[in-house]
């Protein structure tokens, strides 16, 4: 059996994604932003974040991990299943980040990762007996095992900061993804209620310590003194914005620069690279 829903739902975001790259502005009006979900009530970024990636290695793993996934999901469970897994995953994991980030303004994220960890905690407790043994694992280890693991390595990886991945939308896209399966077939997610509470308790508690993350709002507080007022925080919102957009003009004239050369610049061009360059350094 073909499974058709993984497939269209793999078609669409590589479609989405590889438009994306022609086109910077689609890839930030659809990227996930805190600053414009919130204050200009852009509730879809919530979503159009998953159907873009950052370069072609970050859609190559999440299509590639997916479909894996995904179509044994389908092919036991129905495309229905598959796609309330998924879409409620992927706005899960999103409003798990935006509560976490609610306050970093300089803060974006994309990618259809969170969609998939729903898919794949989903398939753990649906599909039992399974494991888990490609790529980064050389010998199988149990489905169940393969959870734990993902769960504690998340929560490190997110208090470290060590890299540019939205660790964060991972976990709530795998909390998400085993409570709606829990929602749609609970006798058979609970068929082994110590793994179940196991993976929930977990989750449950690591999710508690990021939404209430001491740490974070420690430095927050220092930095800023005090909690700021709604119009205080709004207008850094702007000048963060206004900093992105200027940083984004520079890096076009230069691109065009390492193109064409800097005779292809013309004056007005010339001019306003110097001024924005000017700003953006006296700024730092």
């Amino acid at each position: 059996m073909t499974p058709l829903t993984t497939i269209i739902i793999l078609l669409l975001t590589a479609a989405v994604s590889m438009f994306a790259f022609q086109r910077r502005d689609i890839w930030e009006r659809l990227m996930f932003k805190p600053t414009e979900i919130l204050r200009d009530k852009q509730f879809e970024r919530l979503f159009t974040s998953g159907l873009i990636h950052a370069d072609w290695a970050h859609l190559g793993w999440n299509s590639f991990s997916f479909y894996l996934f995904g179509r044994n999901l389908e092919a036991v469970y129905g495309p229905g299943t598959l796609l309330a897994v998924y879409l409620a995953s992927i706005v899960g994991g999103s409003v798990l980040s935006l509560i976490i980030h609610r306050h970093d303004v300089e803060y974006r994220a994309l990618g259809a990762s969170g969609g998939v960890c729903g898919v794949i905690f989903a398939s753990i407790f649906l599909l039992p007996g399974s494991s888990i043994g490609f790529l980064l694992f050389p010998i199988a280890i149990p489905a169940y095992l393969y959870a734990v693991i993902f769960l504690v390595t998340s929560f490190l990886a997110h208090r470290r900061r060590s890299d540019n991945i939205g660790h964060d939308a991972h976990l709530g896209g795998a909390i998400v993804g085993l409570l709606v399966a829990t929602a749609m077939y609970p006798g058979m997610v609970l068929a082994e209620p110590w793994m179940f509470a196991i993976v929930l308790a977990l989750s449950g508690g690591i999710l508690a310590v990021l939404i209430r993350d001491p740490a974070q709002l420690l430095e927050f507080r220092l930095r800023e003194g005090r909690e700021p007022k709604s119009s205080q925080r709004y207008q850094r919102y702007d000048e963060a914005r206004e900093r992105r957009e200027k940083m984004e003009a520079i890096d076009r004239l230069l691109d065009k620069v390492s193109a064409r050369g800097i005779d292809s610049l013309s004056r007005a061009e010339r001019k306003k690279l110097d001024a924005l360059s000017k700003e953006i350094g006296g700024r730092r």
